[in-house]
């Protein structure tokens, strides 16, 4: 398999994707921060000091992946179509899992707004519970699913 951001020299380039068409594009990414159960119960019931711990996270991870071009070097500036951060309390493990789905018709797929929305997203969990918890563990960020272009679909297995 080839790495496609070198260029002949072996020095780091942005891939140029002028010559694709533009195509669907949808990738999913999921992740988790696990936490000690007062901190989760405090995240549940909306009674962190910082205030609705989740809600801003959300903000934060659609913020994430459209700011994703300005945080990862070879990344370009995508017009993103859509953009969704969902959340899912896991009590029995004391963790809020995180997951983005990330949309755009371009010349280049849109896995790492989707893995920066959800790490994102998940740093702002932290950012807004460490003061009652500094233990707090961001987890398992991985993409999950994607479709178009000319690699066409994956699914991560398991």
């Amino acid at each position: 398999m080839e790495l496609t951001h070198f260029n002949a020299a072996g020095r780091a380039r942005m891939v140029d994707v002028s010559a694709k068409g533009d195509s669907e594009r949808e990738a999913v990414a999921e992740g988790r921060i696990s936490m000690r159960p007062a901190t989760f119960e405090l995240v549940r019931q909306g009674l962190m000091k910082k205030g609705d711990v989740l809600g801003v996270a959300q903000v934060a991870g659609i913020m994430g992946a459209k700011a994703t071009w300005q945080l990862i070097p070879m990344c370009h500036p995508l017009l993103l179509t859509g953009i969704n951060i969902e959340f899912s309390l896991d009590e029995a493990g004391s963790a809020v899992g995180i997951a983005a789905t990330v949309k755009t018709t371009g010349r280049t797929g849109v896995e790492m707004e989707a893995l920066t929305a959800v790490t994102v997203a998940a740093l702002t969990v932290y950012d807004m519970c460490k003061a009652v918890d500094k233990g707090m563990v961001i987890e398992y960020v991985r993409l999950t699913a994607k479709s178009g272009g000319k690699s066409g679909t994956y699914r991560r297995e398991g």
